[in-house]
């Protein structure tokens, strides 16, 4: 990124993660009875297994990762590039039809685009891009799903829980078990070197394997904040619930709150819920599915944030403002916390300006509870192909092959880069720092990253003390993780419904926390969600989850 990045563009470039709420099934070409597919549940089902992982060579780290999921670190971009993939995928007569969300502005076409034009050269196939503004996603994939034009390549991303999404796999999309199952995977050693983690967050349906994951780290939402103000207030990692309100307190005066929330961060429940030793949403425990808002530490968290909320330590507008805006308040020290997607440090990093050490909380210890944290579901989504012939699906698993080469290889820097000394310059430490164009014309405008991308890594351009903070803080907190149950499992009635359920939930804790309901009325609040559904989704992951275990 430009050292001269305006904070305006800055924020626009950020993308806020969650699950949108769905939209009304349109899909009626995707039903799921007999005559398009039939089930797509994997009980009962042999399960093609997950593919043989196998690292990919690239840059050796500063700060070593670990197999639990601790991220490699770089304090500094590798001298030495690694050449990750010897042929072009492509002949250079090949073209292929994609689709993916987008968080930037839709690109000029691939001639008067240099990155564009340089990646589908370095490829040796056209790639025709169809990018969606993330605001007409879900409109865009109700068509797509229902029509019978679909595009070589899709990819479902961006937290969206889509209705019918596994049926319209199923259904259309190519099934890759017998190219990526297992050491078939070896054929593509890029893709071989995504992590375990996220094929399973991926999941299968009806027993095999449909997509390509994009891999995102195991750290879900992060409490972000201040280092100093918050060490000078006496914070200490893993201190009490109650030492922490007392330094919520403390720190909360003269226009400056402790804790940032948002009109869709809720409060940052999802964290503290984990932290009060409650599920990470859905669990198993004494055999049977459990949902985070049965428990009674749910409750218990309940009660605590809403006392935060009473003594004044929140932002006042906190179920107002818009997360990006809420940013600019964290950047500038109005709020000396937030709650934010794990892989916001980089964008944070840069917008502080070193105003102050940015840091990540290590979990507080609320009265008689185990904390633990909330690991993610490890991709941002994941890309299916139509069905095609075997040569055809050989050419597109290459390109994404290409896509997924590790960070330190040539392959990387052209992807996330562009090209030296028009897309990037290289800073005093070899950090490479976009340009004027290559702001515009950048991996965020042609989202080759979507597609497919590399196992992320712990990298802040000019921010190597950032970098090792996290990395000491993740060595803290992955052994913490809880996975969620349900992420790589199918139920049919979250598929339809799953998004109203969620927001059911968020507006309940809203309304208890901002103080317009009690938390005695969160009884009513699950009951709504049980009878509107939430019982029988519990089941179903049940069902789901024995059979894949």
């Amino acid at each position: 990124m430009s050292a001269n990045l305006s904070r305006r563009t800055l924020l626009r470039s950020i993308a806020v993660g969650g699950a949108a709420i769905a939209a009304p099934s349109l899909l009626t070409a995707c039903s799921s009875d007999g005559s398009t597919g039939g089930s797509v549940s994997n009980a009962g089902k042999k399960a093609a297994a997950w593919p043989a992982y196998t690292p990919a060579k690239g840059a050796t780290p500063d700060l070593a990762g670990t197999a639990e999921g601790v991220q490699a670190g770089f304090t500094k971009y590798p001298g030495e590039l690694i050449k990750a993939v010897a042929e072009k995928p492509g002949s250079g007569k090949e073209k292929i039809r994609v689709l993916t969300i987008t968080y930037g502005t839709p690109p000029k076409a691939a001639a008067q685009n240099k990155y564009w034009a340089a990646v589908n050269e370095a490829l040796g196939v056209d790639i025709e891009f169809t990018v969606v503004a993330d605001a007409d996603y879900r409109s865009k994939m109700a068509t797509v799903f229902a029509g019978d034009d679909i595009p070589d390549v899709v990819n479902l991303g961006g937290g969206y829980v889509l209705p019918r999404e596994a049926q319209f796999v199923k259904t259309r999309c190519a099934d890759l078990t017998a190219y990526l199952s297992g050491d078939a995977i070896k054929d593509y050693p890029n893709l071989a070197g995504i992590p375990t983690y996220a094929w399973e967050g991926m999941g299968r349906i009806a027993g095999r394997v449909y997509g390509v994951p994009v891999e995102r780290p195991k750290p879900q939402d992060t409490l972000y904040f201040n280092n100093g103000a918050f060490t000078k207030a006496g914070y200490k990692a893993g201190m009490s619930a109650d030492d922490f309100a007392a330094l919520a307190k403390e720190t909360t005066g003269g226009r400056k709150w402790a804790l940032g929330s948002s009109a869709t961060a809720y409060f940052g429940y999802k964290t503290h819920a984990n932290w009060f030793g409650a599920p990470n949403e859905f669990a198993m425990e004494g055999g049977k599915a459990v949902h985070w808002g049965a428990t009674d530490e749910f409750k218990a968290m309940l009660e605590y944030l809403a006392k935060l909320r009473q003594q004044g330590s929140y932002y006042p507008e906190a179920t107002s403002v818009s997360q990006v805006d809420l940013k600019t308040q964290f950047w500038n020290g109005s709020v000396l916390s937030m709650t934010d997607g794990f892989l916001a440090y980089p964008g944070s990093a840069l917008g502080i300006k070193d105003a102050f050490d940015l840091d990540a909380l290590v979990p507080y210890t609320a009265p008689g509870a185990s904390p633990h944290y909330q690991q993610s579901r490890g991709i941002f989504g994941y890309t299916v192909l139509k069905k095609a012939p075997k040569a055809r699906i050989e050419l597109i698993l290459r390109v994404l092959d290409y896509l997924a080469a590790p960070f330190g290889t040539e392959e990387y820097e052209l992807t996330h880069f562009g090209l030296e000394g028009t897309h990037f310059e290289r800073d005093k430490d070899n950090n490479p720092i976009a340009t004027e164009l290559g702001l515009v014309e950048s991996k965020t405008n042609v989202p080759f990253m979507y597609l497919c991308d590399a196992p992320q890594v712990l990298y802040a351009p000019g921010s190597p003390d950032v970098v090792e903070r996290l990395h000491g803080w993740q060595k803290k907190v992955v052994p913490m993780m809880r996975p969620n149950i349900r992420f790589g499992l199918q139920s049919d009635t979250y598929n339809k419904q799953g998004a109203a359920l969620e927001q059911l939930i968020n507006d309940g804790v809203t309304a208890i926390v901002s103080g317009r309901k009690k938390v005695s009325d969160w009884d009513a609040v699950y009951a709504k969600w049980k009878a509107q559904g939430g019982t029988k989704v519990t089941a179903e992951f049940a069902e789901e989850y024995a059979a894949a275990h």
